[in-house]
């Protein structure tokens, strides 16, 4: 497999026609946010006679509006000055700071400890769900420019999540007997070798770990590098790996990133799931609404028609999250909304499994129910699918109405207060700043 990034990505740019102007963009972005793809994206799903406006493109490939115009002018000097490559990397750096490369409390909430020490590349925000990063699968097969795991892959030791030794899940989940679900994360497990994998998974299907009833997979693969599951030299060794868990007893969940329709055409994705499937795994898709890539309610419903024909199970609609290019990809919770409610008016009911917009807030996952006037007042109607406080789980709650908000910390309670009824200790920790 070919990857191509920093200068094999702006010599794959040139070779396919973009104009000098562009590489220039290109070279300042990807100072600052990591870029990547492999020949699979670049062959087979771009389509480069509408580049930049294509897509998959505008999903892979820098663009100069991803990074604040302040930022961007700072990058382009040093550049534009022949600044050395520590100094470029200095300033890289400290804009990289100003990007939020760890929303929703990830390193302040989520991080476990063990014996009193900080598990690093475990997460535990929700009581049944645990999250693993094995460092050995801390890259994928090619980025997003969405992500907002790219504090992953910037090569900054202090913002990367990885944990090396099994034995620490393991001996975590041993002291959380309410775990039910390992979701390993990353990056992207799939990137790794089938007996990495195994290192990782065999311990739970261990009768000890019987409290583990779902392993999920989040993963890019299918779309990025579907010959993962089909032509790789160890694709077979996986498959059997995912049917050794279900043999065992283990609902395998496989959480496939499909951003846009096309990455769901190919003959070889298609195979890719039908293989997947037959193991007894389960694939679900999820993504974000992407400003200048899925923002079309009729691309959200042609793409979960084609799921549903696959077998594929509609899962969530998340709103682009506060970090990295959020500013680039974001998209007001009203358009949100909007986009949402005529792509679920466009398919059958078996493709409205899909449940969104869903904001991955600090407190938990918000889903944004319809906008109402109550007592005279406009207000979102926001319920709590997830949370870090079980308490709050199914809870609706209101928000003042703001045509403009795009992320959970712009919104203000509306009607007096998110939860009337709750303590002022337990709201504190889910309140956006200046909320009270």
């Amino acid at each position: 497999m070919k990857f191509f990034s920093h200068e094999r990505l702006a010599g794959l740019a040139r070779d396919r026609g973009m104009p000098t102007t562009y590489l220039r963009d290109l070279r300042v972005v990807s100072a600052v946010l990591p870029f990547r793809v492999n020949e699979y994206v670049a062959d087979q799903l771009i389509d480069w006679s509408a580049a930049p406006d294509d897509p998959i493109f505008r999903l892979t490939f820098p663009h100069r509006d991803m990074l604040p115009p302040e930022m961007y002018d700072t990058i382009a000097g040093l550049l534009d000055r022949g600044a050395s490559r520590e100094v470029v990397r200095k300033a890289a750096a400290e804009a990289q700071t100003l990007l939020n490369p760890h929303p929703g409390d990830q390193l302040e909430a989520n991080v476990p400890t063990l014996e009193g020490r900080q598990l690093h590349g475990l997460q535990h925000k929700y009581a049944e769900t645990v999250l693993a990063f094995p460092s050995q699968g801390q890259t994928c097969h090619a980025y997003c420019g969405y992500c907002f795991r790219w504090a992953q892959f910037v090569g900054v030791a202090e913002l990367r999540q990885a944990l090396r030794d099994p034995a620490d899940l393991t001996g975590y989940l041993g002291t959380k007997p309410a775990v039910t679900d390992v979701l390993f994360t990353g990056g992207d497990p799939m990137i790794m070798k089938t007996p990495v994998l195994r290192r990782w998974i065999d311990p739970l299907l261990d009768p000890a770990m019987e409290q583990v009833r779902t392993l999920r997979f989040g993963t890019k693969a299918l779309a990025y590098w579907p010959d993962r599951f089909v032509g790789d030299d160890d694709a077979d060794d996986l498959l059997r790996l995912f049917e050794r868990c279900v043999a065992a007893g283990r609902h395998v969940a496989v959480m496939a990133h499909f951003s846009h329709p096309r990455e769901l055409e190919s003959p070889l994705v298609r195979k890719a799931v039908a293989r997947i499937q037959a193991t007894g795994a389960l694939i679900r898709s999820q993504a974000p609404l992407i400003g200048h890539v899925n923002d079309d309610a009729a691309v959200w419903a042609r793409m979960w028609q084609q799921q549903v024909e696959l077998g594929i199970v509609p899962y969530y609609m998340f709103v682009e999250r506060d970090t990295g290019a959020r500013s680039y990809f974001g998209v007001p919770l009203v358009r949100a909304l909007d986009i949402y409610t005529r792509a679920v008016r466009g398919v059958s009911g078996l493709a409205r499994s899909a449940r969104g917009p869903v904001m991955s807030a600090a407190p938990g996952k918000v889903v944004v129910d319809g906008i109402s006037t109550i007592a005279g007042e406009r207000v979102f109607s926001l319920r709590m699918l997830q949370a870090r406080d079980p308490e709050l789980v199914g809870r609706q709650f209101f928000a003042a109405y703001d045509s403009t908000a795009e992320w959970f910390d712009q919104l203000r309670p509306a009607l007096g207060s998110w939860f009337p009824e709750q303590p002022l200790s337990r709201m504190l920790p889910l309140l956006p700043a200046g909320a009270l």
